[in-house]
């Protein structure tokens, strides 16, 4: 009975979270009030507050329904195999095209998506452990295969996605600034990654006299 009850309530509160993602798509969310919220799904305003206390709530549970997408295909994108580099590029580039896609297919969501990643609401804050998640065991393992430079897998992996940000911050989708492109930026990343062979000093300079030689 009481898993009834639980699937009730999780079935319930997902159709008021889909009629919100419509909604606030349509009218965006600063005009969308939570009766009109009911009223596209024949309940009153009273009933979808048996679900969510308040409209915030409702809105964070949209942001969170949204980024869930990022999370999952970033996911499905760390599952491959392959060198760590490459898993590492999949993964931003799997959440770079999500936030570039956002925009088409929830058209009128990304103010709310904005709000919600200035003001550090909690679900955003979630969603970055999420993503630090998935990164970080990448570069331990890349480290640990003599692929990526050494240092703490945590502050390597937060480095990357900080230098990323301007590609990977679900608020700065569109924005009208001066950038390198996204494959610029991930040579760059990639390429301060990398663990490169140490040379002894007489390897060092026999290896410059051939270059300057060349």
């Amino acid at each position: 009975m009481r898993e009834q009850i639980d699937d009730r309530m999780t079935s319930a509160r997902r159709k008021i979270v889909q009629a919100a993602i419509h909604l606030y798509g349509e009218m965006g969310h600063t005009k969308t009030t939570v009766a009109d919220i009911a009223r596209s799904l024949s309940m009153s305003s009273t009933n979808v507050y048996r679900f969510f206390p308040s409209r915030r709530a409702i809105e964070e549970a949209v942001v969170a329904e949204v980024l869930e997408e990022t999370v999952s295909v970033a996911a499905e994108a760390a599952r491959a195999s392959g060198p760590a580099l490459r898993r590492l590029a999949a993964i931003l580039k799997a959440i770079a095209d999500c936030n570039e896609g956002r925009p088409a297919k929830h058209r009128r969501l990304q103010d709310l998506i904005t709000l919600a990643v200035r003001q550090n609401w909690t679900v955003v804050l979630t969603y970055d452990d999420r993503i630090r998640g998935l990164v970080r065991p990448i570069i331990g393992a890349g480290q640990a295969r003599g692929e990526l430079q050494g240092g703490s897998p945590m502050a390597l992996t937060c480095c990357l996605l900080e230098a990323m940000d301007v590609h990977l911050n679900p608020s700065r989708v569109g924005a009208a600034t001066l950038r390198p492109s996204f494959d610029e930026m991930l040579r760059f990343c990639t390429g301060a990654l990398r663990r490169t062979p140490f040379l002894q000093p007489a390897e060092m300079t026999a290896h410059v006299q051939l270059k300057a030689a060349g």
